[in-house]
């Protein structure tokens, strides 16, 4: 049995596409792409316009390929230009760039213009760019702020310094400052501003003859320390220094005193030990040199024998002289006793 030819449709084969319609279904859809990455920057667009503050719709679209996020960069730019603040997208796109914090340069500009402070965008991105907080020191600058000396939770908890006559105070003070926009970049910090200070309150109490002229005045301290200029190089103006406590500590000189007699005993105790082990070796010497000195005594009796004996062999000493010379040193013991019958009582010690 013959089957019959299948055919290109019994296998389910595709008619052939026409190539007008393969182009017209492309560049649909390449029109439909166009117009969700236009729509977008097309309300931008409308939105910059009706708020007079224009940026260019191929601005908008080709910041997208920089990787810029284009609401931010309108955003502000509306903002700025309703607070009277006129600032090029190019600018506040080039600070983007760079890693800047756009809002918040542009809400620094906005509050340093409402408090009639002088401020650049150009100053403004510099401070952003440094890592300072633009907006906090635009703040700072319009509500001054205070800073406690010494910073709390630090040790120590007080700037302590000894007055003239020894007695030590210790201080807590209050500084309060504003920001110095013009020296923010490259201007010291807190802490700079913290230690000047401590230094300050520590050179004036070393100053006062007496801790209660301290006392009697804080406001010298104050008034000194103020007049020492100790915002120079800061990126703060110091506005006033309140002295908030001070407390009566030690008394350092007495303590020093005291110290200092223990030291000077100690060092009289050590000199007379000294002196006491150098005559206790001086009178052991003695001893030894008055033992060798009876030694040699002890060495020169023993040889009084042998000179009288070799005088009777050689003929120079007779039995008489002998006998005479007994008798003196009989008589001389016997006149000794006399003399000092104590002495000739007492047993001799053994030698």
């Amino acid at each position: 049995m013959n089957l019959p030819d299948s055919t290109p449709l019994a296998l389910g084969a595709l008619p052939e596409l026409n190539p007008v319609t393969i182009g017209l279904g492309l560049l649909g859809l390449m029109l439909l792409f166009i117009f969700f990455m236009i729509w977008n920057a097309f309300q931008l667009w409308m939105q910059s316009i009706l708020s007079n503050a224009p940026v260019g719709l191929m601005s908008i679209v080709l910041m997208r390929f920089r990787k810029v996020d284009a609401n931010i960069i309108v955003t502000a730019r509306i903002t700025a230009k309703k607070a009277g603040i006129d600032i090029s997208a190019d600018k506040l796109e080039g600070h983007y760039m760079a890693r800047g914090h756009v809002v918040r340069v542009i809400q620094a500009l906005i509050a340093a213009s409402k408090a009639d402070i002088p401020l650049t965008f150009d100053r403004a991105c510099a401070i952003d760019l440094a890592g300072r907080d633009v907006l906090d020191a635009v703040q700072t600058s319009v509500n001054p702020k205070v800073i406690d000396v010494p910073t709390p939770g630090q040790s120590p908890t007080t700037i302590d310094g000894v007055a003239g006559n020894g007695i030590q105070l210790k201080v807590k003070a209050r500084v309060t400052v504003r920001t110095n926009l013009d020296r923010l970049v490259g201007g010291a910090t807190e802490n700079t501003i913290v230690a000047r200070v401590g230094q300050g309150i520590v050179s004036t109490i070393g100053a006062a003859k007496n801790h209660m002229e301290v006392l009697e005045n804080p406001k010298s301290i104050s008034k000194t320390v103020l007049d020492s200029a100790l915002d120079a190089g800061t990126a703060f103006q110091i506005l006033s220094i309140d002295i908030a406590d001070v407390i009566v500590g030690e008394n350092i000189g007495a303590r020093l005193q005291t110290d200092q007699a223990e030291a000077q005993k100690i060092i009289a105790q050590a000199e007379a030990e000294q002196r006491r082990a150098m005559a206790v070796a001086r009178e052991q010497e003695m001893i030894a040199l008055v033992a060798e000195n009876r030694a040699k005594v002890v060495l020169a009796e023993a040889e009084i024998p042998m000179a009288i004996a070799d005088a009777f062999r050689n003929g120079r000493l007779g039995v008489m002289d002998y006998y005479n010379l007994r008798n003196v040193q009989a008589d001389t013991e016997m006149r000794s006793s006399i003399a000092n019958p104590d002495a000739a009582n007492k047993p001799e010690k053994p030698k």
